[in-house]
């Protein structure tokens, strides 16, 4: 054992190790490289695991004693505010933004009317008696965190429902179905283990408007830099317990006249036949304490769970529904004799979710065009598709056929909100799905009951469904990627407008070896360049850091591979890539 504390001591002076300065994050990345690296049984294994718990030990002691400021200023993304455990999100500096959403709901009376009518509340005593919801995800701190947030609402009077771990989806059912006035979960949805977040969910259950996150920011801050400290007086008697999976499924249940989806039967009848296998990749995320329950908690070997245990760290990998973490999953049903096959990885909050029939990947750009078919087609509902602006064309040539419209906002979930209750389907690339009657936040389970609904009703695969629906309305080949630059915020804004703004319809355009002609451009979020023959490519600036997203469909592979092309070269001809 001597080589290894050797290494270990290494690794604790190469990231400064203790100390004020310390890397912790980065000696805990590379620790847990080395002990996945090691038999699970072995001394190497448990010495690695021990490195680990006292690392950790030195991430608590930041977040309960970080005397703040965070790192960097309080921000609300499309998601929350997010950022690194103990730098910028701690016990202090969470019960500040807390604060500042008390300080909101105190100063109801005088806020903007949009603001008001945004936060769906008359005043702040019906805040504090409607209460709010708290829960947090798997990551480390998160119930400590979770418990500053509790102490500081009980304090000032209002009811809080403690959901303890629970997902984003069955949060937001939760809150529909009490009626509470806002929630607060703590996560960073998909982020890597280093990464705490606070997502403020307002009445309506969905993510919060900008214009009450940019509220909440603004008082957070003035809090922050007045360096106050918000009063922590828990009060034990305006604080009880709530089941969250159970107000999913109470709501789930309670709309199936709306969705269609008849949830107790879809899994009855899953359990009945010996046809289809299910298997599904929590990534150690906070759906692994609820599928049994959603499955009836009755066992199934064909009903197959993996990384389903509880590890802050992720197994050391990014925690996404992405293809390379889709391997295990396909690994898996590659050996099971079933003819059909759902295989899926959910996220550590479960607000996304990506599907396999066991033979291909099929992400949210063609699943969310393939469950708005399926609820039009097979469920016969009538009504819009909703997805963002970055999301595949599949769906808007389907609702085409259909007669329906199409709503295309900007990226973020956020942005459905005018269409929640109109729309069959809210869907985006990025794997996040939800149907009428449900939340209107993105659910990974949600699109997990509408994946073994369509496979159990039609007695066909995801792919052949898939592939179906292509025959019908036309083939897509949609893809993303993202690229360094040097500027960022208005700055990079500007420099891409020089080039892009030029582009109008009826011009042509350099793709592959014949050009293209642009049919229409679209601004709602970023340039997206329509093209006669449907493909299309979009530039979107990042609002945080110094990248360009990029996001084609093309009608073939070939033509796929084209539109990435010309994209590239465009951001070459803005002057904004990175030199080198």
């Amino acid at each position: 054992m001597s080589h290894l504390r050797e290494e270990l001591d290494r690794l604790r002076q190469r990231f400064a190790v203790p100390g004020p300065a310390a890397d912790l994050f980065g000696c805990i990345k590379e620790i847990v490289r080395r002990k996945t690296a090691s038999p699970p049984d072995s001394p190497a294994y448990d010495f690695w695991q021990q490195a680990q718990n006292a690392l950790y030990r030195l991430v608590e002691d930041r977040l309960r004693h970080n005397p703040g400021p965070p790192r960097r200023p309080v921000s609300f993304g499309t998601s929350g505010w997010r950022g690194i455990l103990g730098e910028d999100l701690f016990c202090r500096s969470v019960a500040q933004v807390t604060w500042a959403i008390v300080n909101m709901y105190q100063d109801l009376p005088q806020l903007a009317p949009n603001l008001r009518q945004a936060l769906g509340v008359e005043s702040f005593a019906e805040a504090q008696d409607r209460g709010c919801i708290v829960a947090h995800d798997n990551r480390f701190g998160g119930p400590l965190l979770a418990r500053t947030v509790i102490d500081v609402l009980s304090g000032a009077g209002f009811t809080v429902y403690d959901a303890g771990e629970a997902t984003t989806g069955s949060l937001s059912a939760a809150l529909l179905e009490t009626q509470a006035a806002f929630s607060i979960n703590l996560t960073p949805s998909h982020n890597p283990l280093e990464y705490g977040g606070f997502k403020y969910n307002a009445a309506d259950a969905g993510p919060a408007a900008t214009v009450i996150t940019k509220e909440i920011t603004r008082r957070a801050q003035k809090i922050i830099a007045a360096n106050q400290d918000p009063p922590r007086q828990a009060n034990p008697s305006r604080v009880q317990p709530l089941d969250a999976l159970a107000q999913w499924q109470r709501l789930v249940r309670r709309n199936q006249d709306r969705h269609g989806l008849d949830y107790d039967g879809i899994i009855a009848r899953f359990l009945e036949r010996n046809d289809v296998v299910v298997a599904v990749d929590c990534v150690h995320g906070s759906s692994r304490i609820h599928l049994a329950r959603l499955f009836h908690d009755r066992p199934s070997d064909r009903l197959i769970f993996l990384r389903h245990t509880a590890d802050p760290t992720f197994g050391g990998i990014a925690p996404e529904p992405s293809s390379a973490n889709l391997a295990g999953v396909l690994a898996m049903l590659a050996d099971r004799p079933e003819p059909l096959k759902i295989g899926a990885i959910i996220d550590p909050d479960a607000d996304r979710i990506r599907f396999t029939d066991g033979q291909q990947e099929i992400g949210m750009n063609q699943f969310g065009a393939m469950a708005y078919h399926y609820l039009h087609t097979e469920k016969g509902k009538r009504g819009l598709v909703a997805k963002t602006v970055a999301t595949s064309n599949f769906a808007n040539a389907i609702a085409e056929r259909l007669g329906e419209e199409v709503f295309e906002p900007p990226v973020g979930f956020k942005e459905f909100k005018p269409v929640i209750g109109k729309a069959l389907v809210c869907f985006e690339e990025s794997d996040g799905i939800s149907v009428i009657g449900h939340t209107p936040e993105k659910d990974a389970y949600i699109g997990l009951l509408l994946a073994l609904d369509m496979v159990l009703t039609r007695n066909q695969g995801l792919g052949a469904y898939l592939a179906a629906i292509e025959d019908e309305f036309g083939h897509f080949y949609p893809a993303r990627d993202g690229v360094s630059v040097q500027q960022t915020g208005e700055e990079l804004k500007r420099a891409l407008a020089t080039v892009l703004d030029r582009l109008q319809p009826g011009q042509r355009l350099e793709v592959g070896t014949s050009g293209k002609t642009i049919a229409r451009c679209l601004t709602i979020d970023g340039h997206k360049i329509i093209f006669d023959d449907g493909s299309w490519l979009m530039i979107r600036p990042s609002g945080t850091e110094p990248k360009v997203r990029f996001y084609v469909e093309g009608r073939s592979e070939e033509d796929k591979h084209a539109l990435f092309a010309a994209a590239q070269r465009l951001l070459a001809e803005c002057g904004v890539l990175e030199e080198g």
